[in-house]
């Protein structure tokens, strides 16, 4: 299947008082049709910030692309001017914020603000704006679209909301979904909805979603491949099951091992040691170096290409070297897997029966 997104080498840099902050250092990843993409990672790694200047929502003039490409139907986002790229927000590509009581205007009813997109990019008339934004309520899930299209944000809850931002996302029937936290503010039972919502959405019309978020847990279940982000870089690319039965990083390892498990009740969750790394001054070597309970000298002194571990999974750790020692998980991490493996079994076999 052929690529609709291809990220190539790219940087992302602010301008601040203290210095320039080296956001995002030489990311590259790729994004298939239909596909879901998750990436995970510590707060400051860089995740949002991808997404952000994927939509060309770098805010200027502090903040910078200085180098690399984001290639969407043969055209470099990065080189397009705010005009061009207004043209593809919203109709093209859309964006799921983290916060839906911040990303909806309060003093708007919720119809008229589905209905922005679809008249701006649609060129639909009110009224046939109308009615698309009615079968979008319907499509996410709110009962009483015809009634409730003319109400207010804070007369929605923290779900419905939610449910509502994804329908203004979706209003245009854009190519990619971008998904930047998009549970965070929810309680699991409300989040556990809106994920299931979001994979019924996707395999109707077949979007491309790259999900951000910090909770492993959460990718298990909507992702089909996890780039794993670290100080600005992407240390592991894989698809789910890479991630979760194979890991090769040591910081994947270390957020696998933070996971809380119903199963492993005897396990104590595994802390990450230390703080990510200043990106005003990224240390030479490997940025989790100084983390890493299995560093080696090369560490500290040069940074490590991205291995191949398979055709779908690669990780950038020395570890992998032909001539580095034999390093394990640890055994928490292990047990995790094995659990992991456990429960697709059980699920499988519920699925069957």
């Amino acid at each position: 299947m052929e690529n609709i997104l291809e990220v190539k080498d790219l940087h992302v840099t602010f301008d601040t008082y203290g210095g320039k902050v080296q956001a995002v250092r030489g990311v590259n990843f790729n994004l298939k049709k239909g596909e879901t993409l998750a990436i995970v990672g510590e707060s400051g790694s860089g995740k949002s910030v991808t997404t952000k200047a994927l939509m060309g929502l770098i805010p200027k003039p502090a903040g910078k692309i200085p180098k690399g490409e984001i290639i969407f139907e043969g055209k470099d986002l990065a080189k397009l001017n705010d005009k061009h790229m207004q043209q593809i927000r919203g109709r093209d590509i859309s964006m799921i914020f983290q916060d839906p009581m911040t990303s909806l205007n309060p003093t708007m009813k919720v119809g008229g603000q589905i209905m922005e997109g679809l008249i701006k990019h649609q060129k639909m008339n009110k009224a046939k704006a109308k009615d698309r934004a009615i079968e979008l309520l319907d499509l996410v899930g709110i009962p009483n679209p015809k009634e409730r299209i003319n109400q207010y944000p804070h007369q929605f809850s923290g779900g419905m909301r939610q449910r509502v931002v994804i329908a203004i996302a979706l209003a245009c029937n854009p190519k990619i979904l971008l998904a930047d936290e998009p549970t965070t503010a929810l309680d699991v039972t409300i989040q556990a909805q809106i994920l299931e919502l979001m994979k019924d959405i996707q395999k109707k019309t077949e979007t491309s979603i790259v999900f951000i978020t910090h909770d492993l847990g959460v990718v298990a279940n909507v992702a089909d491949r996890v780039a794993v982000m670290y100080a600005g870089k992407i240390v592991e690319i894989g698809t789910v099951d890479d991630i979760f039965y194979n890991p090769k990083h040591p910081y994947t390892w270390g957020l696998l091992g933070s996971m809380p498990t119903v199963d492993s009740k005897e396990d104590e969750l595994i802390a990450i040691p230390g703080t990510p790394p200043d990106l005003m001054k990224p240390p030479k070597g490997d940025a989790f170096a100084a983390r890493n309970p299995y560093a080696m000298k090369i560490d500290t002194e040069m940074e490590p290409p991205l291995f191949k571990v398979s055709d779908t999974h690669y990780a950038a750790t020395w570890l992998l070297h032909e001539d580095a020692p034999q390093v394990e998980p640890p055994a928490a991490v292990k047990r995790r897997m094995k659990g992991f493996a456990t429960a697709d079994a059980s699920d499988e076999k519920g699925e069957e029966s």
